[in-house]
This record gives structure tokens, sequence and C-alpha cells, in this order.
């Protein structure tokens, strides 16, 4: 059987410490036996569970609700003081107790007690019931406290792996860190090496292209000089065609060659042609000519 011992003041006797002590076999809704005393003398009653089932039908209220309302006011102690409101008759031993909801208060039960003609044998029961329950409670405070003890070693425990896992990671971070320094470093040097590379072939395939381009100009050169030279001697030598020169043309060249005093100024004047266009010629075939030697000089350097 479950018991509960709860300390309750009286409406009629303010001043004066009771104790109320309810058991029950299998739910409080089942029925309970209540026992009163103040030290002195005891009162003591069982409630069925008819009289319970009664009680909720006279509160329109359901069962479990109202069980629910007896364990706050006569077990639990639950709220404060003034939310239950307890009263008994010695004359008529009468036990009621109510709930105060702000203004308002309602009944929620009332018992018949008997008086009890040992009270000293209840009381000496209730005492020892309460030294029970306080070597009870201190056998799980101490269950409690060796549980509480062994969850703090655990706890410490799992600490130290924590730490040593956390000291782990950072270690193994910074070896993966200067390990990947050390990669980033060499592919970065693989990249300078190959960029300063592949610089020196581009200027190696600049210079090749330019000498390549320097002959190929020096060629055309010479061969404009060359057919520079050739049209000069065809206009020497190819005659002039008599058929294409105009009359006037004729009479002149027919007037001059058949003087006697005259000489022919024909040869003279090819040769003063041929010589204002050799001076002409002669500059820019010595500044080609410089500038194909300090070519040559530039290549030979290189």
């Amino acid at each position: 059987m479950e018991r509960k011992v709860n300390r309750i003041y009286l409406a009629s006797e303010p001043d004066t410490i009771h104790f109320l002590q309810v058991a029950w076999e299998k739910t409080l809704g089942s029925g309970f036996v209540i026992t009163l005393t103040d030290g002195q003398s005891a009162w003591t009653g069982t409630v069925c569970e008819s009289e319970i089932s009664q009680e909720a039908d006279d509160m329109a209220m359901e069962k479990e609700k109202y069980v629910d309302e007896l364990r706050k006011a006569l077990v639990s102690g639950a709220g404060p003081t003034d939310t239950y409101k307890f009263n008994f008759s010695k004359e008529s031993c009468h036990f009621s107790f109510e709930k105060n909801l702000k203004d308002v208060s309602f009944r929620l039960g009332s018992f018949n007690l008997e008086k009890v003609a040992n009270p000293a044998e209840v009381i000496r029961e209730l005492i020892c019931r309460c030294l029970d329950t306080i070597a009870e409670n201190q056998a799980k405070n101490e269950h409690l406290q060796k549980e509480n003890e062994r969850l703090l070693r655990d706890w410490n425990d799992v600490q130290g792996r924590f730490e040593k896992c956390v000291s782990a990671k950072e270690a193994l971070e910074t070896d993966l860190y200067k390990r990947f320094i050390l990669v980033l470093n060499e592919k970065k040097a693989k990249i300078r090496s190959l960029n300063k590379l592949l610089n020196e072939v581009q200027e190696l395939e600049k210079n090749i292209e330019h000498k390549r381009e320097t002959p190929t100009c020096s060629e055309m050169t010479t061969d404009r000089d060359a057919i520079y030279d050739e049209s000069t001697d065809e206009e020497s030598e190819i005659p002039p065609n008599p058929s294409v020169l105009s009359p006037a043309t004729v009479r002149r060249d027919d007037s001059i060659i058949s003087s006697p005093d005259v000489t022919d100024i024909a040869p003279t004047r090819k040769r003063r042609q041929r010589m204002q266009k050799n001076l002409g010629t002669e500059p820019k075939m010595a500044s080609q000519e410089n500038r194909l030697q300090e070519k040559e000089k530039y290549l030979l350097s290189t």
C-alpha cells in the first residue's frame, strides 16, 4: 500500500498543525484511507470508489479530472497554501475541503471520519512512516550522488579524450598545411620555370623570324636594283622605232643630222641621262648596303 503524509492547516484552527495521511492500494480513484491527527487525537475513514464517482457526478466533472484534483489537494499539496481550504468538525467528525479560485470557492469533497480509540498507535505508525520515508529519500539521494559522481568521472574522461582529439586534429591540420605549402611552392617554382622557358622559346622564334625576314628584304632590294639596271640597259639598247616618231621629230632629226657643222648629240644626251640616273641611285644603294651590313653585325653578335 502506498502512503503519503501531508501537513495541513484547518480553517477553524489556523495556528495548529494537523497531519493528513492518505493510503491507497492500486490507484487513488479506486478508493483510499484517510487519517487525520493533531498529535494528540486521531481520526480515520475509508473512501470507496463509489463515493468518489458520486462526488464527481455531483460536481459535474469527469472522474479522471476529479481524481486529479483530489491528488493535488490531499497528496501533492500542489499550489499555494491558500489554494485549498480544509475544514474539520471534532464534534461531528466531518471532514471537507474546498478549492479557492480568486473570489469563488467550490467544495471538492467531504468525508465522515471516526475517532481512533488508541491515537498513540496511529501517531507511532505515522512517525514510523515518516522515518521510513526519510530513510528512502536518503538512500535515493546517496544513490543519485553516486550516480552523479560516476557521470562526473565519465564526463571528465570524455573531456580528456575530446581534448586529445582536438590536439591531434590541430597537429594533423598543421602537418597537412606544411605539406600543402611545400607542394604549392614546388608548383609555383615549376610554373615560373615553364613560363621562363616559354618566354625564351618565344624570343628565339622571334629572332629566327627576324633573321628570315632580313635576307628576304635584302634579296628584294637586290632584285629591284637589278630590275632597275636592266631597264636602263634596255633603254640604251632598244633602237628608236621610226614608225612611232612624229613627222616633226623626223624632220628635226634630219635637219640636225644633215648639217655638217653640228655633232651628233644623241650619245651625249644618253650618257648625261645615265650619269644623272647613276647619281640618283648611288646614295640609295649605299644606304641599303650600310643597313645590310648593320643587320649582319647584329645577327652575328646575337
